[in-house]
């Protein structure tokens, strides 16, 4: 099964974007949202970020995520 999961993104170096998902950071490609700026929710599968996402439907989704998974999402995470 595939699964793409929405981050925020918080740095830019060129086509590549420094993604935060909840506590952990990682690099993932931004070729195909050359439009994506610092602040944008992407969601990102395989390393490649592949849209753009509004925030509110980001944070949905990681809620879902996070209750399919049977977490509970970390306060210190923030919005």
């Amino acid at each position: 099964m595939c699964l793409a999961v929405p981050g925020k993104l918080v740095r830019i170096d060129s086509d590549i974007g420094l993604v935060q998902f909840g506590g952990a950071e990682r690099r993932v490609g931004l070729a195909l949202v050359p439009d994506a700026q610092v602040g944008d929710y992407l969601l990102v599968h395989a390393g490649y970020a592949i849209q753009r996402m509004d925030e509110a439907e980001a944070l949905e989704n990681l809620e879902l995520l996070a209750e399919l998974l049977g977490e509970q999402p970390d306060p210190r995470d923030g919005p």
